[in-house]
């Protein structure tokens, strides 16, 4: 059995911990937060768990084996270090730190300790993506031309990230595992409406192949938008977190060019519209978090490298770095750096 405590007890922390407690793989040890309502909410909600104030006295303590932390994006590298330090599996939340360097460390640390790092990008572990990356992968959807998403909501605002770091690397997280392709460069514009970050932004993300993806972000919008268009040469995707039962629709429609080969038409292109049946895929009813947490659980037992572990919390950040770049010159591309840990 996994003993393990979760740091920050904040919104994403309960989930964490209801998850873990849920699951026979862990058992729940503690849960630190500096704020005296959040743990005496956690102590209601999980009685004979130690609740502590201070992190540092849960990273300390030898009956902990692995940490889930849930803190405000700049006390993610700190805590996730020292906790490999302390011989501990980290799971973190997104993103996996402030900066590429950061995650490069942690990733080494990781490596040298034989400790398990997984970021908790949550898109990754739903039963849609899951199947989205299945469907993509068939040769009846052809090569992947482009990936559309909006996502937009009233809030919630963030006092230490922007838009993109909040809500664009969950996109950014669902690209890595659906687009078999290396992003080589980005732009990026957004607004500051507001005192503080930006709020409303665009990513543009070019690939090192004839693919592109569009990310549109947004904490002012009247509504809660969460759908993603995936489209294939042969077939296209429809991704809609907000449906309630049909998340995943699958168009067997696209386009037929016909290049005319002889010399007098060389140039002429034929275009033709294929349409089709429309069906939505069975989905599984498991919470994401679930298939996370045993995910995490089987990366602990047999040493395996996590679907999101740190090498793709450090793709995402490298995309991230770039595009804040990209914002402060307006949309100017930005190239993407392509070396990894090890160069």
């Amino acid at each position: 059995m996994i003993r393990i405590a979760v740091l920050g007890y904040g919104y994403w922390g309960p989930n964490l911990a209801r998850n873990i407690a849920d699951q026979a793989a862990y058992r729940l040890v503690a849960i630190a937060d500096p704020n005296p309502d959040r743990l005496a909410l956690a102590s209601r909600r999980h009685p004979g768990v130690d609740v502590v104030t201070d992190p540092a006295e849960a990273l300390g303590r030898g009956d902990i084996d692995a940490v889930a932390i849930a803190t405000p994006p700049s006390t993610h590298y700190p805590l996730a270090l020292e906790a490999l330090r302390q011989g501990k599996h980290v799971l973190v939340e997104k993103p996996l730190a402030e900066t590429s360097g950061q995650c490069a460390r942690l990733i080494e640390e990781a490596e040298r300790r034989q400790l398990t790092l997984l970021v908790d990008h949550i898109f990754v572990y739903t039963q849609a993506v899951r199947k989205i990356h299945e469907l993509v992968a068939q040769p009846e959807f052809g090569d992947i031309l482009y990936y559309d998403s909006v996502r937009a909501n009233l809030g919630l605002f963030q006092p230490d990230v922007n838009v993109l770091w909040d809500l664009a690397v969950h996109d950014l997280s669902i690209i890595n595992q659906v687009i078999p392709a290396r992003p080589v460069a980005v732009s990026a514009t957004g607004m500051r409406h507001f005192e503080g970050v930006e709020n409303t932004a665009y990513l543009t993300v070019f690939f090192d192949r004839p693919v592109i993806a569009h990310i549109g972000v947004n904490w002012l919008a009247p509504v809660k938008i969460r759908q993603v268009m995936v489209c294939g040469r042969k077939r296209m995707i429809v991704y809609d977190e907000v449906e309630p039962s049909e998340k995943v629709k699958v168009y067997d429609k696209g386009v037929e060019v016909d290049r005319r080969a002889n010399p007098e038409s060389a140039r002429k292109i034929l275009i033709s519209y294929r349409t089709g049946d429309v069906w939505a895929p069975h989905l599984e009813h498991i919470e994401a978090l679930k298939t996370m947490f045993g995910h995490f659980a089987e990366c602990i037992s047999n040493g395996h490298q996590p679907i999101s572990g740190g090498e793709a919390g450090l793709r995402v950040v490298k995309v991230l770095e770039a595009a804040e770049q990209s914002l402060r010159h307006r949309g100017q591309p930005v190239e993407i750096s392509s070396g990894t840990v090890n160069g």
